[in-house]
């Protein structure tokens, strides 16, 4: 029996189109038939979890949008990594016309972007292949809103490893006055010493202090890019006194725990043994006996067909509200505070706190 909730389901799209972005990155572009727009439609900054069949394993990553929702199209970017199983896949087996496993857009890194908005000022840190979902909201905000400003802060190696590099340049032509570009280059000398590095803490500082003038008065910020990137910009924002409301990150993977959170979520699996849940997942309530390790391996061990992509706390693939009893949650990157309080888990993260736990993959 199904619910009718196909947005937690993977659907077959046709691969239109495969554009080569830089020597290691590559976009790709889908046909969307005409009966699952709706479904496909997405906001400003979400992503795709793309599912494939590799040496017999699923395996599934997910994909940043790096397109406007008002272009009608459907495209992401796949930057190849060191040992990568689907980044590699793609680059060397993947071509248009295939067909790709798809779920539709998700994620919570957006902004209600309004064309009745007052001047706003927008500001993004991007690092690497940390470009492709800013991209989405840079476009989305300069069209939508006619009287609002982008700056984009963008750390590479060097010039020939910058993903969309025409397309920002277009940018600037298209919006002068508007949209802002600030290149950073580790691995190539330009003439400006501030924009020779990475984007680490101390140029993060600079940056605030000499290219913003006013952080306060930025509307939202975005943060994208390789961990240690993001944690500078938002600790150089923090110290400026940014209210953390307005500061939006975007991870790809999720850090080591800490020590104690480690030992803390280990006490409460061992305390967990030998109990049972309830899971709702497609109109259906079913007793789970839970596994030892999580409320989402739980479920699928038990046959249940639980949605998942990443596994470690941060797409929000997994997501699930517990309706009755408590849970103890690991990384939640993939949620936000408001999710947290309304009371969504991460079931990929969590364990139940006791017999009778209910979780509801429909809410």
């Amino acid at each position: 029996m199904q619910s009718g909730r196909m947005s937690d389901h993977f659907h077959a799209l046709r691969v239109a189109d495969i554009i080569a972005e830089t020597e290691d990155a590559n976009s790709l572009r889908f046909d969307v038939p005409g009966d699952l727009a709706d479904l496909f439609r997405f906001r400003a900054g979400q992503h795709l979890t793309l599912k494939a069949d590799i040496g017999g394993e699923d395996v599934r990553r997910n994909y940043s949008l790096c397109v406007a929702p008002h272009e009608s199209e459907l495209k992401v970017t796949v930057k190849r990594i060191a040992g990568g199983v689907f980044s590699n896949w793609v680059g060397d087996h993947l071509k248009a016309g295939d067909m790709v496993e798809v779920l539709p857009p998700h994620g919570s890194f957006t902004y209600d972007f309004s064309p009745d908005a007052p001047p706003r000022h927008y500001v993004a840190f991007a690092g690497g292949s940390g470009i492709t979902p800013i991209m989405s909201l840079i476009r989305t905000a300069l069209s939508v809103e006619p009287k609002a400003r982008f700056t984009l802060f963008y750390g590479n190696r060097d010039s020939s490893s910058v993903i969309f590099l025409d397309g920002l340049s277009d940018l600037k032509d298209r919006y002068m006055g508007r949209f802002e570009l600030f290149h950073f280059l580790s691995d190539e000398a330009g003439d400006v010493e501030l924009f020779n590095g990475m984007l680490d803490r101390e140029t993060c500082d600079a940056v605030i202090e000499d290219l913003l003038r006013d952080p306060k008065a930025i509307e939202a910020f975005f943060i994208c890019g390789p961990g240690p990137m993001m944690d500078a910009a938002e600790a150089a924002l923090q110290a400026a006194g940014v209210d953390q409301q307005k500061i939006k990150i975007e991870r790809f993977t999720a850090g080591r725990p800490s020590a104690a959170k480690a030992a803390q979520l280990q006490q409460a699996k061992e305390q967990a043994s030998g109990t049972s849940m309830w899971v709702t997942l497609d109109g259906r309530a079913r007793k789970v006996e839970f596994n030892g390790d999580n409320i989402l391996d739980s479920a699928r061990d038990a046959g249940l067909p639980a949605p998942f992509a990443c596994k470690a706390g941060v797409c929000a693939t997994c997501r699930a509200r517990v309706t009755e009893g408590e849970v103890e949650m690991g990384a939640r990157y993939g949620l936000t505070d408001e999710e947290i309080a309304a009371g969504y888990v991460l079931t990929c993260q969590s364990v139940p706190k006791g017999d009778g736990v209910k979780v509801d993959y429909d809410s």
